[in-house]
């Protein structure tokens, strides 16, 4: 399984971003998703996670309210959808699956990850 993220850029604060996430070398959409962040200098930090049927949804603390996460198994691409950002959430942002229905916020859950798109958010 190949993913490719992509949406990122440079924004203000307050602004917002759709984050893409397209799976390809696979017939199958049975598989949780998750999207991960990376800062500067920091490691890397869970952001939402979805289930295979998209009924089951999980956020960080520091994103709920805000972002959103989805999916569109007929497309095989999972979005993220980023309201009212503010420079904490500069980061490079990547998208991870797993063979199992969902796959929740641990990073060991997931088997497969693509390159990270960069979001900076000035102020």
């Amino acid at each position: 399984v190949q993913l490719q993220a992509s949406g990122g850029g440079l924004v203000q604060a307050g602004d917002s971003l759709r984050l893409s996430c397209a799976a390809s070398g696979t017939t199958s959409s049975t598989y949780g998703m998750a999207w991960f962040r990376q800062a500067p200098g920091k490691e890397r930090e869970f952001v939402a996670a979805i289930s295979w049927s998209g009924a089951v949804t999980d956020y960080a603390d520091s994103v709920k309210g805000r972002f959103t996460i989805s999916r569109d198994n007929f497309q095989n691409t999972g979005y993220l959808q980023m309201n009212s950002l503010n420079p904490e959430d500069t980061a490079v942002y990547g998208c991870a699956v797993t063979p199992k229905l969902y796959g929740g916020s641990s990073p060991s859950s997931y088997d497969y990850w693509g390159q990270g798109t960069q979001v900076t958010v000035s102020s």
